[in-house]
């Protein structure tokens, strides 16, 4: 059973591992590309893309937000659209191309694509049920979502398409019922059984989109395998390779080594070359819970490329109500975070209570001090 499924506007600062870091408040001004309709969005930060908007509006996604109806880790649905701009960002540097929101695939397109294979859905690219329910034995759902990004060339005060990228969503691990309403039991896939999978349905994505309208039949189209976090991981998952074609094949997959880890660790630190990483965060935890006692908790969740630290988040969930104690606590953590955190990797702190976020620090990766910002009740 399939669903669209708006996705809600999550604070990034609270799960987006690879877009750390603070915006340069020197901002361009929007262009327009368009005298009457289109204009583009200016950049606040050389890292990060502008973006399209027609007629006074952004231009939204057609099909943003649909997914198979079992992704109960909302962490995978930031971290699959977030991480999807960062391979995009090895193809089509942001300062070339100008992003612009999917437009060739609806939604209704997507949805299709999403369903199992059947007489009434031929499109479907998940596989035919095969009426078993024993774990071992089904077909399971691999497919669980696709996103399309589109990525335009500026000529003047034209927009043209000048690359595509497609996220595809697979599933570790397939949840499904025996009868409806009934318990919830589960089809582990094996990363072998994923791969394999992933690199099918790309190659059957790629050839419909040849066939889409207004997308050329070389235009570069980036597709790219992501991992779907089990529903109970406290991180979400990670693009696994990706395959960049200019005609109708696919057969050049790249690797991308990526992982997300959670500190403290249960039971101790077992994933290679975290360790440093984790004492230093539990150097940072134990500091700050000596001089405030009142935090119910510090976490973080942090990214590993290559096997190097590339960025963390840091969650800190208080019980202060005083609007002097957030503030001293804020100035705290800018004095002491630079000296046990990691050196050399953005990093942000975000500092929240049952009501909500109270204050939150950032720091690049060339930086050292923290830039920080209170939220007040006015």
């Amino acid at each position: 059973m399939k669903k669209v499924r708006i996705l809600v506007a999550l604070l990034s600062t609270m799960m987006v591992l690879a877009a750390c870091g603070n915006i340069n408040t020197t901002q361009q001004s929007p262009s327009t590309t368009n005298k009457k309709k289109t204009q583009t969005t200016g950049q606040t930060d050389s890292g990060n893309y502008q973006g399209v908007i027609t007629n006074g509006h952004y231009l939204t996604s057609k099909s943003r937000g649909v997914t198979n109806d079992q992704d109960a880790n909302q962490l995978n649905l930031k971290s699959f659209e977030n991480g999807l701009l960062n391979v995009s960002k090895k193809q089509f540097k942001p300062s070339k191309y100008v992003f612009q929101e999917g437009q060739y695939l609806s939604s209704g397109t997507v949805t299709d694509w999403l369903g199992r294979k059947s007489k009434d859905n031929p499109d479907g690219l998940n596989p035919v049920d095969n009426g078993q329910k024993d774990a071992d034995k089904r077909n399971p759902l691999y497919l669980q979502a696709i996103e399309e990004q589109d990525y335009m060339t500026q000529n003047g005060n034209d927009l043209k398409l000048g690359g595509i990228t497609i996220g595809i969503g697979l599933n570790s691990v397939d949840y499904y019922t025996k009868e409806k309403y009934g318990a919830q039991y589960s089809t582990k896939i094996s990363d072998e059984q994923m791969k394999t999978q992933g690199r099918e349905i790309a190659a059957k994505v790629l050839k419909r989109l040849r066939r889409t309208k207004g997308v050329g039949a070389d235009t570069p189209i980036v597709i790219a395998l992501y991992k779907q976090a089990p529903d109970d991981s406290l991180v979400g998952g990670t693009f696994f390779s990706y395959d960049v074609s200019d005609g109708n094949a696919l057969g050049n997959w790249q690797a991308i080594n990526q992982r997300n880890v959670v500190f403290p660790s249960a039971g101790g630190t077992s994933e290679s070359g975290t360790s440093n990483d984790e004492s230093n965060f539990e150097n940072f935890k134990t500091q700050v819970q000596n001089f405030f006692p009142n935090l119910s908790g510090v976490t973080a969740q942090a990214q590993y490329q290559d096997n190097n630290l590339a960025g963390m988040n840091v969650t800190i969930t208080t019980q202060f109500y005083s609007e002097t104690e957030i503030i001293s606590f804020t100035e705290y953590l800018a004095q002491v975070a630079p000296k046990y955190l990691p050196a050399g990797v953005p990093i942000d702190i975000t500092v929240q209570s049952t009501d909500g976020v109270q204050s939150f620090l950032s720091r690049d990766a060339g930086q050292r001090k923290f830039t920080t910002h209170v939220f007040g009740s006015y």
